[in-house]
C-alpha cells in the first residue's frame, strides 16, 4: 500500500524517505516475507534432494523452474495475498505457508508434494534465517560500502590538510598545535577499527526445531543426521550454525551488530561536534549555494545543519539500537514474542544511521579551510609556547623550570617579543637558544605531518578496499 511521504508518521518514511529507498527492498515486510519465503523454498528444495526422505521424490525441472520463479517474481501482489491469509490465521508465517500451497496447486505435480512445506520446522527457523539474510544484505551491500566512503572521506581531507597547522583545544582551551590532516586522521583510524570488527562478525542461524533438539526430525526419519544435514542447509543459506539453541537463536550475533554500528556511530558524532566546532571558530566554511536560507530571520548565516542533522539521527540510531540490544538477547524459558516485535525494529536503527551517513559525505564535501582565521587564531595564542620553552628548560636541568616559566605567562604580557626576551635571560645554550627562538605556533606541530605521510605503514588499506 503506498502511503504518501507527506502523510507518514516516521520521519524515515515521511521527510527523509528519499535517502533510505534503497533499504525498503530488505527491512520493509515486504522484504521479510520474501526472504522467509527464499528459506521455505529452499528447505523445500534441500528436502527433495535428500535421498533418505523417500517420500518426496526429486524435483522435475518444470517443478524446479517453478519454485525459482515464485522467488524470483515475487511481488507486492504475493505480498498482500499473504498479509491477507495473516488477517485470518493471525499468524504471519503459517500464512507464508498457506500462501505456498495456494501456490503449489496450481502446478499438479507439486500439489502432492505440498506437505512437505515447511516440513518439521517451527516459526522460528524461518525467521531467524529470514533475519539472517537480511543483515548479511545490509552489512555487505549498504553498511560497509557507506562506511568505506566516509572513511576514505576523512582520510582524503587528512592527507589533503596534513600541513594545515591549528591550534588544538584541550578542556576547550588553547593548546599545542597540531594540523588539520592530523586532527581528522584520528577520525578515520577509529572507524577503520570498527569496520575491520564489523567485516569479520558471523551471522549465526539455528534450524532445529521447536524447542532446539530436532524432536519432529527425528521422529519422522530417526536414522538420519539431521544436526548435520540442517547445519549445510544453515551453511548454504550463507550462515553459521548455531546448534546450541532453545526455539529461537539467542540473537547473540545481532547485539554484536548493533553494538559495532553504535560504536561506530558514536565516532561519527564525535567527528560531526568537532567539525560544528570548526565551523563555529570559523577555521571551516561551508561552500555557498544562493539558493540556500541558513535562517529565516538573519540573512549572513549559513548554518551547519546537516552535520546537527547527523548528530540527530545517529542519536535517535543508537538509542533504539541500545534497546534492541539490551532486549533480544533475553526471552522468557524458550520463547516469549517480545523479540519479534523487536526484531523488526532493525531497519529502523539502520535506516536513521543511513540518513546520517548520507547528511555527513553530503555537507563534508562542501567544506572550504579558512586559512586566515586559523593563522590568526595562531597569532594570538603565543602562550601554547609554554611547553617547550619548559622542556627545554628541563633539559637544561634548569631548576623549577615549569614554575619558572608558568610565572612569566601569567605575569607578562605574552607576545612574540616578550617571548624571545624571556629565552635570551634563561640559563640556556646559545643552541637552544636559537631553537626557541625559531619556534611559532605556526610551527610548533610537532610530528603531525610525518603521522600523516606513515599512516599507510601501521594501517592495512587492504582491510577496507
Amino acid at each position: 500500500m503506498y502511503i504518501p511521504p507527506l502523510t507518514a508518521i516516521s520521519p524515515i518514511d515521511g521527510r527523509y524517505h528519499n535517502y533510505i529507498g534503497s533499504l525498503r527492498s530488505i527491512f520493509s515486510e515486504f522484504g521479510l516475507l520474501k526472504f522467509r519465503l527464499k528459506i521455505e523454498i529452499k528447505w523445500f528444495q534441500a528436502l527433495s534432494e535428500c535421498p533418505m526422505i523417500s517420500e518426496l521424490e526429486p524435483l522435475t525441472d518444470i517443478e524446479k523452474k517453478f519454485v525459482k520463479n515464485l522467488i524470483d517474481n515475487f511481488n507486492l501482489k504475493d505480498a498482500e495475498r499473504i498479509k491477507e491469509i495473516e488477517n485470518k490465521t493471525q499468524h504471519d508465517v503459517k500464512s507464508l505457508e498457506y500462501f505456498l500451497k495456494e501456490k503449489f496447486s496450481l502446478l499438479k505435480s507439486l500439489k502432492k508434494k505440498s506437505e512437505f512445506i515447511h516440513f518439521a520446522c517451527t516459526s522460528e527457523d524461518i525467521n531467524n534465517l529470514a533475519y539472517g539474510l537480511i543483515l548479511s544484505s545490509a552489512k555487505k551491500n549498504f553498511i560497509l560500502p557507506i562506511w568505506k566512503k566516509i572513511i576514505c572521506s576523512i582520510l582524503s581531507f587528512s592527507k589533503t590538510n596534513k600541513s594545515i597547522p591549528i591550534l588544538s583545544r584541550t578542556h576547550g582551551q588553547p593548546a599545542t598545535p597540531s594540523t588539520f590532516g592530523k586532527e581528522t586522521l584520528n577520525f578515520a583510524y577509529r572507524m577503520m577499527k570498527q569496520y575491520k570488527k564489523f567485516k569479520k562478525i558471523k551471522i549465526f542461524g539455528k534450524f532445529n526445531g521447536t524447542v532446539g533438539n530436532y524432536n519432529a526430525h527425528h521422529i519422522a526419519y530417526p536414522d538420519f543426521d539431521w544436526i548435520d544435514f540442517n547445519q549445510k542447509f544453515i551453511f548454504n543459506c550463507g550462515m553459521h550454525s548455531n546448534i546450541f539453541t532453545t526455539q529461537i537463536e539467542p540473537h547473540d550475533y545481532i547485539v554484536e551488530i548493533l553494538n559495532c554500528i553504535s560504536h561506530f556511530n558514536n565516532i561519527l558524532i564525535n567527528f560531526n561536534q568537532d567539525i560544528w566546532m570548526y565551523i563555529s571558530m570559523n577555521y571551516l566554511n561551508k561552500k555557498s549555494n544562493s539558493s540556500e536560507i541558513g535562517s529565516s530571520v538573519m540573512p549572513h548565516k549559513i548554518n551547519p545543519i546537516d552535520f546537527e542533522n547527523s548528530e540527530g539521527n545517529l542519536e535517535i540510531s543508537n538509542a533504539i539500537s541500545n534497546c534492541l540490544s539490551e532486549k533480544l538477547p533475553i526471552s522468557r524459558l524458550q520463547r516469549d514474542l517480545t523479540d519479534s516485535t523487536i526484531l523488526r525494529n532493525i531497519g529502523v536503527v539502520i535506516s536513521h544511521a543511513f540518513v546520517a551517513y548520507k547528511k555527513m559525505l553530503n555537507s563534508f564535501s562542501k567544506l572550504e579551510i579558512n586559512m586566515k582565521a586559523i593563522k590568526n587564531d595562531l597569532d594570538v595564542h603565543w602562550e601554547v609556547l609554554s611547553e617547550p620553552i619548559q622542556i627545554l628548560m628541563r633539559r637544561n636541568k634548569i631548576e623549577n623550570s615549569y614554575e619558572l616559566v608558568r610565572k612569566f605567562f601569567q605575569n607578562s604580557k605574552i607576545n612574540e617579543k616578550n617571548i624571545k626576551l624571556f629565552i635570551e635571560k634563561l640559563d640556556l645554550s646559545e643552541e637552544d637558544k636559537k631553537i626557541l627562538k625559531k619556534i611559532t605556533p605556526e610551527k610548533y606541530i610537532g610530528l603531525s605531518e610525518k603521522i600523516v605521510n606513515q599512516f599507510e605503514r601501521y594501517i592495512k588499506f587492504s582491510d577496507i578496499l
